[in-house]
């Protein structure tokens, strides 16, 4: 299936990204891309937006909650941004957290976690699972049923999606009912089969997520652990269900899929949802396709929370 033709046209607005980033500056290129990410849609209305800061292990951790339409309490996504663990923001994601708080009747919390390479590997971790906590404690004064939890994101999201499952497991709680990953990172790894197919052209590519990892790890064996690449993780088996949705075009389709089947290989229901036309990123782009992928990702998140 080619590229998606709403795809191509944004993937046209792009020039060619060097093979060479070793010279780039991570805060400047945070400011561009987030500035970048905003673009100029009119954010979908919500019932109640609540900007917080909540104790983190490190100081405090800027939140924002999302409640929709209706009489509380409503279940709760803690959702975590992607951004390659070095740009993004509460801003860059403010849409996608409107629309699925809105699509799946629940109540959206949005974690402003630490980023690299001020921060390095396990900060952003260390924040999403303490997020994640505070709301499984703290929730019902926001008009959260705390007992009916889910954690998402997408693509460093992604992975601090799984990072946040495995802790929340080791660690003896928070209990969550459901994961939502979206083109998640999953290994410190480049050798995949679509890293191959998709590695220059198609918005992110190899040698940006190369740059990626270079920011986010202290030391190159800090890849070994779980939280850093959940696919490595020894075990799976009970960690909460999920949903998994990739893109074609995107070069971490393959870990993403793969992380998936181990998930289901261990007794855990994770189905895949390839959108084959797509490009990493679509999630929160104005395509038909995103708009397809979050009624699916929110009817998921709806069932799951029932």
């Amino acid at each position: 299936m080619p590229v998606d033709p709403q795809a191509q046209a944004v993937l046209d607005q792009f020039p060619p990204m060097p093979d060479d980033l070793s010279g780039i500056d991570a805060v400047a290129m945070r400011e561009g891309m987030n500035q970048g990410a905003l673009g100029d849609a009119e954010p979908e209305p919500v019932a109640k937006v609540i900007d917080r800061t909540i104790p983190g292990p490190a100081g405090e951790i800027p939140v924002r909650v999302y409640l929709p339409e209706g009489d509380g309490p409503f279940p709760g996504l803690v959702y975590f941004h992607g951004g390659g663990f070095v740009v993004g923001n509460l801003d860059t994601h403010d849409g996608v957290c409107r629309q699925l708080a809105n699509g799946a009747g629940c109540a959206v919390v949005s974690v402003d976690y630490r980023l690299a390479p001020e921060h390095r590997f396990p900060a952003a971790p260390e924040d999403c699972y303490a997020a994640t906590a505070w709301v499984a404690k703290e929730g019902a004064a926001l008009g959260i049923d705390t007992s009916r939890l889910a954690v998402g994101g997408d693509s460093a999201g992604g992975n601090l999606t799984a990072a946040t499952t495995l802790l929340a497991r080791e660690r003896g709680g928070p209990k969550l009912r459901f994961q939502l990953l979206v083109y998640p990172v999953t290994d410190c790894a480049f050798d995949t089969a679509s890293y191959e197919e998709n590695a220059t052209g198609y918005f992110l590519t190899r040698s940006l997520m190369r740059w990626f990892w270079d920011q986010y790890l202290a030391e190159p064996a800090e890849a070994e652990q779980a939280i850093a690449s959940p696919l490595r993780a020894q075990d799976v088996a009970g960690l909460p269900p999920g949903i998994c949705i990739t893109a074609g075009y995107d070069p971490l389709r393959d870990e993403g899929e793969a992380y998936a089947k181990r998930l289901v290989d261990a007794g855990v229901a994770c189905p895949v949802s390839r959108y084959d036309g797509m490009i990493h990123g679509f999630f929160s782009m104005p395509f038909d396709a995103s708009r397809q992928a979050l009624q699916e990702a929110a009817k998921a998140l709806r069932e799951a929370l029932a």
